[in-house]
């Protein structure tokens, strides 16, 4: 196991600035262990900043829903899943970016802290290590007979964090609340930077929350 921190980022959305100014603040160590929450792209103002910088720290990064979609974009070329600022950020993208999205798994899984790291979320109930990409970079909150779907699609539908027991715990991404949610057994970390929230990391084992405030609203 790593020998420093555990430094869990949580959604960038191409806000380079403020992850520069968030990684001056954590001022990483060569034994620490960064771990990007997915969502690194699409909606701010430079993406492949942003992953130049992950590659640069020796980041590791999981696979977000804005990652997911350019992927299966760039396999099939298949546009009709695409949103006006994917195409920004596919013309950001040079080939090392598009590799270093090409590995990004879909969870981390530290059992010397008994905690789990995803992008989005699980369904409760349900082992959390055969869930699919599609449930676990996009889920949000969970509808009836714990179908995962997004917020909007269901306003007063339960967080998929507040009904989860663990172990592990879990940290994502994904939703964006004011201040980091702290559930029973989870802990979402995205912030809302691009929106002009903050960026949020958290630091394992002291689970320390460290954040800086947006710049600006980008999106």
């Amino acid at each position: 196991m790593i020998k420093g921190r555990v430094i869990a980022i949580g959604d960038v959305h191409g806000c380079i600035d403020e992850l520069r100014d968030l990684l001056d603040t954590l001022a990483p160590a060569a034994d620490d262990y960064v771990l990007f929450l997915g969502d690194l792209v699409n909606r701010g103002p430079d993406s492949h900043a942003v992953i130049q910088t992950a590659r640069e720290i020796g980041a590791r990064a999981l696979l977000g829903n804005h990652e997911l979609r350019l992927l299966q974009y760039r396999k099939t070329g298949d546009k009709s899943r695409l949103r006006p600022n994917d195409f920004d950020t596919i013309r950001q993208l040079t080939d090392a970016d598009w590799r270093y999205l090409e590995n990004m798994a879909l969870h981390h899984h530290r059992p010397d802290l008994d905690t789990v790291f995803v992008h989005g979320g699980f369904i409760p109930g349900r082992d959390w290590r055969t869930q699919p990409a599609e449930v676990v970079t996009r889920i949000q909150v969970l509808g009836p007979d714990n179908k995962p779907l997004r917020r909007g699609e269901a306003p007063y539908a339960p967080i998929w964090a507040d009904l989860w027991r663990g172990p592990p715990f879990v940290v994502f991404g994904h939703t964006p609340f004011i201040e980091a949610y702290r559930a029973p057994a989870a802990l979402g970390i995205d912030t809302g930077c691009v929106m002009g929230g903050k960026l949020t990391a958290f630091v394992l084992p002291e689970r320390r929350l460290v954040q800086v405030k947006a710049r600006r609203r980008y999106a």
